[in-house]
């Protein structure tokens, strides 16, 4: 069969950018050369998504097939009778299994040996290697490595949501040295990509660490201050426990009242819409879906809202119980499934979103929630008012919410240290494997306790 261009292109890349010895293979020709050797999921109409059981035979979806690994996580099941009719598609261990879709297209991984056999779905294929030809390891390396993936990418289609087909899948080339060398290769692949995991893993479980670190030091100083010598006393709110003996508890609604006010003045038709986010609190500005938390439907009609004005106090009436409470920033308008509270002092508002998203505070909004279950919960006004919540004096909390702005540029520069690491580190590690599978570096001679490879 002739080459297209961007194939024969494709070849000529890698016989000048690999060492001479090496050749290149299809992937079809690296399968078991059986009718099942190359096979990708049954149409959508051979297993629908109300078959799924809670156990029995398992399926290997796209979410499965993560960062080279097969990953067992939000599994999902059919019955040994439906796996019969769908023999075609059983993927066993050492069989590897590649996504058809992104993010990214054609990543590959070795099917767990876990269970003892798998079904795969529409848009994940099985490849079974014959393994007298490849090393499995390498396989799967080289699949995953840019030189391929980029190919992959070329031979997708698509806009939103690229994806390759089966019979683009089977033409894919990956470089080809020896069994031996492929076995040197997976060798330092493994054992490199393993040194600098670890210093991923490291950042990330200090980037946790800082954000725990963050949140214990706030929820600190919102509900005990910043003098660690000030006499203490009971609060008498069984959530808050000891807090200054010069502070005052109160009812919410001696702080606030509701407001169900809703845009009519044409000045407050042309107020932004605002979202309250269980991370952020409230936005100040207007923002996009790319920028929210969770896909939301807006009206185009703005008088359906209802309107915040600068350091009024609001809250997601089924999300409170998660600390989605905000303090605005300036005039706008929210969504009606939202709470607004007006405050009855010139508190800062802030103060007080940063008390009810303390841990202790959530557990006590969730307490006061209505509702069957989790996700049903709902935090009404009549609840919410009668919650008790540390008042200190107004001069006070500008002093804390001016330490704790301190804090919170502190932690973030160390966070955006640490993610700059992560990014170095994968750039590296991405880098590492294309060079390694395609030759660039020479990894013969090497054993697991070198630390140079030429």
């Amino acid at each position: 069969m002739t080459e297209t261009y961007q194939e024969y292109a494709y070849s000529e890349y890698f016989r000048t950018a690999l060492p001479a010895h090496w050749n290149i293979k299809k992937l079809s020709l690296i399968a078991d050369q059986t009718r099942n050797g190359f096979v990708d999921g049954p149409f959508g109409s051979d297993l629908k998504s109300n078959e799924y059981q809670d156990s029995g035979v398992p399926l290997i979806q796209l979410n499965n097939i993560r960062d080279g690994q097969h990953v067992l996580r939000n599994m999902k099941f059919i019955t040994q009778e439906k796996k019969q009719q769908l023999s075609r598609h059983i993927a066993l261990p050492r069989d590897v299994v590649i996504a058809k879709m992104a993010d990214p297209v054609a990543r590959a991984a070795i099917v767990e040996k876990v269970y003892d056999e798998y079904v795969i779905v529409a848009d994940c294929v099985k490849l079974s290697p014959d393994l007298s030809k490849i090393d499995l390891a390498f396989l799967v390396w080289a699949i995953n490595s840019d030189a391929v993936r980029i190919n992959a990418e070329l031979a997708s289609t698509g806009t939103t949501r690229i994806r390759i087909n089966l019979a683009e899948l089977k033409k894919l080339k990956i470089p080809y040295p020896s069994i031996i060398e492929q076995q040197q290769i997976a060798n330092f692949l493994d054992h490199e990509t393993a040194k600098i995991d670890t210093l991923i893993d490291k950042q990330q479980q200090l980037i946790k660490l800082l954000k725990e670190k963050r949140q214990a030091v706030i929820s600190h100083a919102v509900t005990k201050g910043l003098n660690p010598d000030a006499p203490m006393k009971d609060s008498g709110v069984e959530w808050l426990g000891e807090v200054p003996e010069y502070w005052n508890t109160k009812r919410i609604s001696l702080l606030y009242k509701e407001s169900s006010v809703r845009a009519a003045k044409a000045e407050e038709l042309a107020y932004p819409i605002l979202s309250v986010s269980i991370h952020h609190g409230i936005s100040d500005k207007e923002l996009d879906e790319a920028e929210l938390d969770r896909k939301v439907t807006r009206s185009d009609d703005k008088s359906l809202y209802k309107v915040v004005e600068r350091n009024d106090l609001a809250y997601n009436m089924m999300r409170a119980w998660q600390g989605g409470f905000g303090a605005s920033k300036l005039s706008g308008l929210i969504s009606p499934a939202y709470v607004v509270c007006k405050p009855l002092t010139v508190i800062n508002s802030k103060y007080f979103e940063l008390v009810l998203r303390t841990p202790n505070a959530i557990a006590e909004l969730k307490r006061y929630s209505r509702g069957i279950t989790d996700f049903r919960l709902r935090l009404y006004w009549d609840e919410f008012k009668n919650i008790h919540i540390p008042v200190p004096p107004s001069d006070e909390v500008d002093a804390i919410l001016e330490k704790i702005i301190e804090i919170e540029s502190k932690y973030k520069k160390i966070e955006i240290s640490a993610q700059q690491q992560i990014k170095l580190l994968t750039e590296r590690r991405t880098a590492l494997i294309s060079a390694a599978v395609t030759g660039k570096i020479d990894v013969r001679n090497f054993k697991a306790g070198d630390t140079h490879v030429a």
